[in-house]
């Protein structure tokens, strides 16, 4: 999940953001995410059901199934309509809606798409059913395939660019504040909150918390040590992240435009950076090729968790929960897509804020290290699953062992410093 990365380094200072981020994915994503692979795979099942299987009699900690359940719903809510927005783009692109416009007409576009509700739901749905389409195929031949297929795409596309990107002239500026830390920059905009978003990136970024790893764990074999794998996915995911802020932030540079502008960065300022490029229509459609193939890669991960949410609870086949999910998909998304036009007055925080932003908060800021907590406690705690059947579990097999040195850490340590920094981000969000 990738999209909002280059935004967040915009705001919060570039490599300064990029360096804190690296930090909260090695103390807290990596240890975390193999827990999360380890209650899958122990438990053969989604997080609906891998708590029931896992935890001592009589204990409650599958309750936190629901809120894993919701989620994975809540992240779908507004994501599906992100997703639309990449797709909508890259056609926009293809068919150059953008060529001779003025940078204020291209910037209308984008305040266009968001007035008109039924362009919205069409994107939308789009990718719902491109997601769903994928996942209905089964793992193996859908999911397992097509995403390894769109990944391969993706990594080709972003080297293309982040090549063009670099050798622009005038790229140096963008590339020494993307890669050398402005320290100053994030304390202008709030250390709490740039620690808070780094944190909270983290964790959206490997999608823990909310049981959409536990799934894949319960699909990786016994014959691979899980700490290994977490570090693949983890190096995959930030890799793409950092390769979208090598193309995004020279390109900016080049062309003199701010790299502050939050989701203007993506949508107003990159579509003029194209516009003055040679060949920018053909640069502009294989950046939002990519945008959309990482977007489309995580609503497929979470449908597939979704899926399996039913088919683990009521023993739905994958056809039926394809059919009936889809269609709850698409009316909860609603919301988020009438949050930019004809409910545009209710704004939660206040200022410009919309529907979207609330879902984004309850999910990014809540539910993810929350979650992550739950799965931490539930494989530290001899109240839960416990130290020892966690570490049989995570080291069967080949590969990098969990280092278990880090036990005290994780268990005493670890908690208090999710805690500290999640009430931080309250404060700094609503009392400061």
């Amino acid at each position: 999940m990738c999209g909002g990365f280059p935004i967040l380094q915009g705001e919060y200072g570039g490599a300064a953001f990029v360096l804190l981020y690296l930090l909260f994915l090695l103390i807290f994503g990596l240890p975390i995410m193999v827990m999360e692979f380890a209650v899958g795979r122990a438990s053969q099942k989604s997080a609906a059901k891998s708590f029931h299987v896992l935890e001592p009699k009589g204990t409650k900690w599958h309750l936190h199934a629901y809120t894993a359940m919701a989620g994975n719903y809540l992240l779908m809510m507004f994501y599906t309509t992100v997703c639309g927005w990449m797709i909508a783009y890259f056609s926009k692109m293809l068919t150059g809606e953008f060529v001779s416009k003025t940078p204020e007409q291209v910037g209308a576009v984008f305040n266009d798409m968001l007035s008109q509700p039924l362009y919205m739901t069409f994107w939308m749905l789009v990718s719902v059913m491109l997601g769903f389409g994928v996942c209905s195929m089964g793992l193996q031949k859908g999911v397992e395939r097509i995403t390894k297929a769109m990944m391969s795409c993706l990594f080709i596309i972003m080297l293309v660019l982040c090549v063009r990107s670099v050798t622009l002239p005038g790229a140096s500026e963008g590339l020494r504040f993307y890669l050398l830390p402005d320290f100053s920059r994030m304390a202008q905009a709030g250390i709490g909150n740039a620690v808070f978003a780094a944190m909270g990136q983290s964790f959206f970024t490997l999608s823990i918390g909310i049981g959409a790893m536990a799934i894949f764990g319960s699909y990786i074999g016994k014959e691979r040590r899980l700490m290994g794998e977490a570090v693949n996915i983890a190096l995959l995911d930030t890799s793409v992240a950092l390769m979208a802020g090598l193309i995004i932030f020279p390109a900016c540079s080049a062309f003199g435009v701010d790299t502050g502008e939050g989701p203007g960065l993506v949508f107003v300022t990159l579509p003029n950076v194209f516009n003055q490029m040679p060949g920018g229509r053909v640069w502009g459609a294989l950046f939002f090729v990519f945008m959309s193939f990482a977007a489309l890669s995580t609503v497929i991960a979470v449908f597939e968790n979704i899926i399996s949410f039913a088919m683990d609870l009521w023993g739905w086949s994958r056809k039926k929960a394809v059919l009936l999910n889809g269609v709850l998909i698409a009316v909860l998304s609603m919301p988020c897509v009438l949050g930019f036009n004809v409910w545009s007055d209710f704004r939660p925080f206040g200022g410009t804020s919309t529907i979207q932003d609330l879902e984004d908060f309850i999910v990014s800021n809540n539910l993810l290290p929350l979650g992550s907590l739950v799965y931490l406690l539930f494989c530290v705690s001899r109240y839960g699953w416990g130290w020892e059947n966690f570490l049989r579990e995570a080291d069967t097999g080949e590969g990098i062992a969990y280092p278990k040195k880090l036990h005290f850490y994780i268990t005493w340590i670890v908690p208090v410093i999710i805690l500290v920094i999640f009430v931080m981000g309250y404060w700094d969000k609503f009392v400061k």
